[in-house]
């Protein structure tokens, strides 16, 4: 599994803004997004088909407040982005990987 350098960023943000209020809070919501996202090389289809875009290799976990977009491709999961759940999706541009796409 890979993050993008979008995704990267995302995470980081996502640090700095609860590390404004507790450094030791932030260091736990981010330990457990990385955690919970390493789950899907083995489970890549855990997560649902993200409803916005309805394709069947860009998919979603949900993790507190955040959701964790990716895309299953032939040799690897790619994270996204993370997208705060109350966020207008259809304004979101993520990165998608120019990759070989899924075999069933």
């Amino acid at each position: 599994m890979r993050w993008s350098k979008p995704s990267k960023h995302d995470l980081k943000s996502i640090y700095d803004f609860i590390a404004k209020d507790s450094a030791y809070y932030a260091q736990s919501v981010v330990a457990t997004i990385v955690e919970k996202s390493d789950r899907l090389g083995v489970f890549p289809y855990m997560g649902r088909i993200v409803p916005e875009r309805n394709e069947e290799r860009i998919r979603e976990l949900l993790i507190y407040s955040y959701r964790i977009i990716y895309q299953i491709n032939v040799d690897d999961i790619e994270i996204l982005a993370l997208i705060h759940s109350k966020k207008d999706f259809s304004a979101i541009e993520f990165y998608e990987p120019q990759s070989k796409p899924l075999a069933r």
